[in-house]
């Protein structure tokens, strides 16, 4: 009897192993696929969207009736673009940075220096004063300026400085906040207009991720005016353009006082993620609780439209980089009160349609739901999947080591 049920003890043992060893190869294999979405969409990219001289094109493929004046000053574009506007240009940092923060691996900082920052330095402008990246490349000729699409890229260098320790990527940063902050004035109590050119609104576009930043460069400097402005930059932005009902933000505050009330996930996104950095940086437990309403109301607000294929399945409905700016908060939030439930659907909603939605060429469009049939795919919307994959990669690892603990 007892050599019975030593028997099946190890047969009990050894069933355990396998069963532990399963759950661990399952685990593996599910966080590598999600580095290796990220890192096919990267790619793919690369390949559908190059041009002849370094750049890549606003959309896939190039839709020969595209006339765009937003960014432009007003100038109309005959025929096709030569080459992407800055903003979805910028999605591609913040693609190489996500991957090479979450594998180390050489092969993405080789991408960023060989063929990203070569790319997007052909929008660089200094001739203007404080000098930034303009709208569309300076060759052919001088465009708008825009606060917001500047403050994207300052995080993503600080972020690469972090990573790499090249002084060029936090003396690029410390420029831009520069300029950024030229953009800050006394009218309505201070806050950063949206464009250079045209001051006559300041939104939570062009507020919110500055307080980031701030934040951002003082870890990266320890120098204290940057956590003065961080936390002077957050209270303009929830003074003026938080919704007091949900926490949410509107849009933009005009000159005159008047509020823009339509809501976007990146402007909540940001200040939930300000919110947890300054709350990191002074103990303050106001910054959390900030950050918990917006993101409890992002969720209840934002997930709300009905898949094509599965109706009862609730999807963000802004649009997919919107979307992924959102995530960078609620992973933030995530980190700090392992409250996983507004990160987890985002990320389900992701892969969801990224199982469901994509198109032949491997694309998605701007639209998680399936109810839009998009012929040209802009670049924006699949280079920030790239960020939004390796960031789900991380996320599943935080989730484990939770598990474990």
């Amino acid at each position: 009897a007892n050599s019975k049920f030593r028997h099946m003890k190890n047969i009990h043992l050894v069933t355990s192993l396998l069963f532990c060893f399963a759950f661990s190869v399952g685990h593996a294999q599910e966080k590598n696929y999600y580095l290796s979405v990220a890192d096919s969409i990267l790619f793919n990219i690369l390949e559908l969207y190059k041009t002849n001289d370094g750049l890549l094109t606003e959309t896939y493929p190039v839709n020969p009736e595209q006339k765009i004046t937003y960014l432009s000053e007003g100038i109309s574009f005959e025929g096709s673009l030569k080459s992407s506007f800055l903003w979805p240009y910028s999605g591609m940092l913040s693609a190489c940075v996500s991957l090479y923060k979450v594998t180390g691996n050489k092969k993405y900082d080789e991408l960023m220096e060989q063929k990203i920052l070569p790319g997007l330095e052909q929008y660089w402008d200094d001739e203007r004063q404080p000098p930034s990246y303009q709208s569309y490349p300076v060759k052919y000729g001088q465009h708008g300026r825009y606060y917001d699409d500047n403050i994207w890229i300052a995080l993503d260098y600080c972020d690469y400085y972090e990573l790499t320790h090249k002084c060029y990527y936090l003396s690029k940063a410390i420029a831009l906040f520069q300029y950024i902050y030229s953009g800050w004035t006394e009218e309505l109590g201070g806050g950063i207009f949206w464009c250079e050119q045209n001051k006559a609104s300041k939104h939570s576009c062009s507020n919110a991720p500055s307080s980031v930043l701030c934040v951002k460069l003082y870890r990266l400097t320890k120098d204290d005016k940057y956590l003065k402005k961080a936390k002077e930059t957050y209270e303009w932005t929830k003074k003026w353009l938080c919704d007091p009902l949900d926490f949410l933000y509107w849009d933009y505050v005009d000159l005159k006082g008047v509020i823009a009330k339509e809501k976007y996930a990146y402007n909540s996104g940001q200040m939930i993620q300000a919110g947890v950095l300054l709350y990191e940086e002074t103990g303050d437990k106001k910054y959390l609780e900030d950050a918990q309403r917006t993101a409890a109301n992002t969720d209840a607000f934002f997930r709300t439209k009905a898949d094509k294929k599965k109706p009862t399945l609730k999807v963000h409905k802004d649009m997919s980089w919107f979307n992924v700016i959102l995530f960078r908060g609620l992973k933030a939030l995530y980190e700090i009160d392992g409250n996983s439930k507004y990160v987890d659907a985002m990320a389900d909603n992701a892969q969801y349609a990224w199982n469901n939605y994509r198109d032949e060429n491997g694309l998605m469009g701007r639209d998680w739901s399936g109810h839009n049939n998009e012929r040209y795919k802009w670049l924006l919307d699949n280079a920030c999947l790239v960020e939004l994959f390796a960031g789900i990669y991380q996320l599943k690892n935080l989730q484990n080591k939770k598990l474990k603990h």
